[in-house]
């Protein structure tokens, strides 16, 4: 064995050799920007005599993101991260089966151990198991024993058997001693892991049929941090050893691991078409796989070879995929969505109709309302999209997925009088993306329409999918517009006009008029012409994503507060007095009846006390655009009915900020982080309490990740206890003091536990200090993680939201009082991996009350979402 530095120089040096031939650029250049690295790293090594396997958690992750830079030679950042994070979503063992054939091992054996030890590298551990059959009939024909066949069996007699044993036990040292000269532990398994019975004794010897799987084996040398290397030898229950095909038992083994991934090595690097001689990338056999058995050229081992791959997929998860690849471009395979080899998963039935009666319109919404960022903004609807399909004067053509985890729409309309038609959506889930569903869409209405335009924004995370598929572009103010099959260059110029024509449209709407636009929504496939984003803010490079321009502000939004005399409503109005398109048309108070309304500077306010029937008078003449009801629980009941018993009442917005309304399924809970796309336009909003959101924001990104109840231990400022004079609000009794109360069924906690789909524990407490809230969420889990498994979840849940800010170290309260956002961070692990605990802190008064309010209103009135919230 060698030190991993001196590993990671010969890793570094065999990715220069590939980068030179595949990628003499950039490549190259990372490449040996590598590989000095790696020889420096590896003169330290010497200099320090470090013990092997030795070394700070530093230098292991700092090996890591070498070795992590080093994918990025075959395929974007982008690419490499996404699916190194898809791979590590799961139990280590259920990452990959390899299976590896015996040639392989005797013609590309550095290089398998290079591939593997990359993987390693990147904490993946995939199991590997070896077949040895071109090694065992050399043996074989030196001893003169003939090679026998029987239904593609071989036939074991006890000389073969003898001679296999020694030929697997050889081979598998040789694969474990070429990992381990590169610095990877390895833990040969030649034997132990499959139990089985006898095939048929007296048709094929010594031939078995696997019947158990001892897992215990495989998870053993993973938990020590070393790879299993497997041979496809079974033991019977009493102890005889049986042959058993390497391919049968790599299948035995993914059946009951179900892994990500099953792959079979060859030094073909995939399956090829019998006809044509081209390689096959996808085969996608749900869609597939009955015309693939017709294909003349598909017959013996092909014909087997496929089938046994389909009756394996069948009874593992959807996730689940099959590739046959060469063990020089595994990573290519496995790290960009091009891949190298051929992948053949279970997929979906794809289809395609041309009217909306033929589409499941639930799941439209659905997907819709996930991954289309112009639903997610508000900027549409889905039912205003369907409308528009609806009256397409040409019709259009939906593509997808049984499950619509993928979404495509072309329109047939000549818009612009190009008489090219134009892809008007392509959204699509993360797993669609990784399992290559998103090209079985495209291909299939590629055939439809070989000609095609599309635009896509700047900030498409995927935007070099779309340059892949596209023959041509042109980009433009952080828009490009794609084609394909446009040989005609009159047409081009058209589609290019007409591109400049709509952007120049869409710079005088975005001029005249405050749209209602999210910031920091990811887009994902997405390709409306008129899409929105932060290029098209006049605020361009600044960190203001809406803009607040004096045109905006014309068109001003009046307010009614009811219930200002609380700390909250304080805060509600000091917001609204610095928002561009907010004002305060009246503020209802009882005990502040005819006194000046103070901190609010845009006109003279005196309070009033409105009663219902007022506010319904008010609701009726059109004086407001919305009500603001900032009032005790069970309090604000009269008003709502008050302005629902008249027809204007049904287009008025109702913004509440008591926990009245926040278990009616009628109104609108207002948490826009993960609620965003019901808001823009909803009249009734219920406002989520204070320690609900902060508790919501800590658990959300581990949802399908719990193992059991999270526990939230909840400490809030006394302003908490509201106004009113009560023993939790009692400075001195809170003084060197920390008091719990509502022990159990806190209305809190029933509000997180209904919101979240998932049973909270939940244990207040109020604290001597006026302003803020610490919770500290205990949270079993399901599987077992690190930290940092952990933090790059929520970085990945809260990648754009303005209002949340994921930190690594455990956040403080005092740090977040007066703030507009949620902290999240901590991320403390148990050392079993099965219970993380996480520290979130809000403002009770700010993002748990009044910033919540006005985020709600903005969305809801369609002006920006953060308008008028200090970021």
């Amino acid at each position: 064995m060698i030190p991993r530095p001196v590993a990671a120089q010969h890793l570094a040096r065999t990715a220069l050799l590939r980068a030179t031939s595949a990628y003499p650029s950039k490549a190259l250049l990372n490449a040996r920007r590598c590989l000095i690295n790696a020889k420096q790293s590896s003169w330290r090594e010497g200099q320090q005599q470090q013990r092997l396997y030795s070394g700070s958690a530093t230098a292991a992750q700092s090996e890591k993101e070498t070795i992590t830079k080093l994918l990025y030679n075959i395929g974007s950042r982008k690419e490499v991260e996404q699916y190194l994070r898809h791979f590590s979503s799961v139990e280590s063992q259920k990452f990959a089966v390899i299976k590896v054939g015996g040639a392989v091992l005797t013609d590309e054996l550095d290089t398998l151990a290079s591939a593997i030890t990359f993987l390693n590298r990147v904490g993946l551990y995939p199991i590997v198991l070896h077949g040895a059959g071109p090694q065992l009939n050399n043996l074989l024909e030196g001893a003169g024993v003939i090679p026998d066949y029987h239904d593609g069996i071989r036939i074991t007699d006890e000389k073969t058997l003898e001679i296999a044993r020694k030929v697997f036990m050889a081979e598998n040292l040789k694969l474990v001693e070429a990992l381990e000269r590169m610095g990877t532990r390895a833990r040969p398994l030649p034997g132990g892991v499959f139990t089985a019975q006898y095939l048929d004794k007296e048709k094929y010897g010594f031939v078995g049929k696997i019947t158990g799987v001892n897992k215990e084996v495989i998870e053993a040398s993973i938990r020590a941090g070393a790879l299993p290397i497997l041979t496809s030898l079974a033991e019977t229950p009493a102890g005889q050893i049986l042959n058993v095909n390497a391919d049968v038992a790599a299948g035995e083994l993914a059946r009951v691991l179900e892994p990500l991934k099953i792959v079979y090595l060859n030094e073909k690097n995939g399956l090829y078409n019998g006809e044509t001689g081209k390689k096959i990338d996808v085969i996608n056999l749900d869609e597939e796989y009955e015309d693939l058995l017709k294909q003349p050229w598909v017959k013996y081992g092909t014909k087997l070879k496929i089938k046994e791959i389909k009756e394996l997929l069948d009874h593992l998860p959807r996730s689940s995929s099959v590739a046959i690849i060469s063990a020089g471009h595994l990573h290519k395979e496995l790290f960009t969505d091009s891949g190298a080899g051929t992948l053949i998963r279970r997929g979906f039935k794809l289809f395609h109709h041309s009217a909306l009666d033929q589409l499941d319109t639930d799941r439209v919404r659905n997907i819709m309302e996930k991954e289309d960022p112009e639903v997610k903004s508000g900027q549409t609807s889905v039912s205003s999209y369907l409308h528009q399909l609806e009256e397409s004067k040409k019709g259009f053509k939906a593509y997808g997925d049984e499950p619509y985890e993928v979404f495509a729409v072309v329109k047939n309309d000549d818009e612009s009088g190009t008489g090219v038609p134009k892809l008007d959506k392509f959204i699509a889930t993360k797993a669609a993306v990784l399992n290559n569903v998103t090209d079985n869409v495209w291909a299939l209405l590629s055939k439809d329409y070989p000609s095609l335009t599309w635009v896509v924004d700047g900030n498409d995370a995927n935007k070099g999918w779309h340059f892949d598929k596209a023959e041509g572009s042109f980009t433009k103010n952080g828009k490009t517009l794609f084609w394909k099959g446009l040989n005609d260059v009159s047409t081009i110029e058209k589609v290019v006009a007409s591109f400049l024509d709509a952007q120049t449209n869409e710079a005088v709407n975005a001029a005249t008029s405050g749209g209602s636009f999210a910031s920091g929504q990811r887009r994902t496939f997405s390709t409306s012409t008129l899409s929105a984003g932060a290029k098209s803010s006049p605020f361009m490079g600044g960190r203001r994503m809406f803009s607040t321009s004096a045109s905006a502000q014309r068109d001003v939004k009046k307010i009614g507060l009811i219930g200002a005399r609380g700390y909250t409503g304080q805060e509600l109005i000091r917001l609204v007095n610095s928002h561009p398109s907010l004002e305060i048309e009246y503020v209802s108070s009882r005990e502040l009846e005819g006194k000046p309304l103070e901190g609010y500077d845009k006109k003279p306010i005196t309070y009033v006390n409105l009663s219902a029937e007022q506010v319904k008078e008010k609701t009726q003449s059109g004086e407001v655009d919305a009500w603001i009801l900032a009032l005790p629980n069970g309090v604000c009941k009269p008003f709502v009915e008050a302005v629902e018993s008249i027809e204007e009442g049904k287009k008025m917005v109702l913004c509440d900020l008591s926990a009245d309304y926040r278990f009616d399924d009628t109104w609108t809970y207002g948490l826009a982080e993960f609620n965003r796309a019901k808001l823009p336009g909803a009249t009734r909003i219920s406002n989520p309490g204070c320690y609900a959101t902060g508790s919501q924001m800590a658990i959300h990104p581990l949802l399908k990740h719990l193992g059991g109840t999270p526990t939230i231990f909840g400490v809030s400022g006394y302003s908490g206890a509201g106004t009113k004079p009560s023993p939790n609000n009692d400075v001195n009794n809170l003084k060197d003091n920390l008091i719990p109360y509502s022990l159990t069924n806190h209305i809190h906690e029933r509000e997180v536990s209904r919101h979240l789909g998932h049973e909270v524990n939940f244990i207040p407490h109020v604290a001597p200090f006026f302003q803020g809230i610490t919770l500290t969420v205990n949270l079993p889990l399901n599987k077992t993680m690190t930290s940092g498994d952990v933090r790059e979840i929520y970085e990945e849940a809260y990648e754009g939201e303005k209002l949340v800010h994921v930190t690594k170290t455990v956040p403080w309260v005092k740090d977040n009082a007066g703030k507009h956002f949620v902290r999240v961070g901590g991320f403390g692990v148990h050392t079993s991996g099965k219970r993380v605990v996480v520290v979130a802190t809000i403002d009770n008064l700010l993002k748990g009350a009044a910033t919540q309010a006005v985020q709600n209103l903005n969305l809801s009135l369609g002006l920006g979402e953060y308008t008028g919230i200090p970021l």
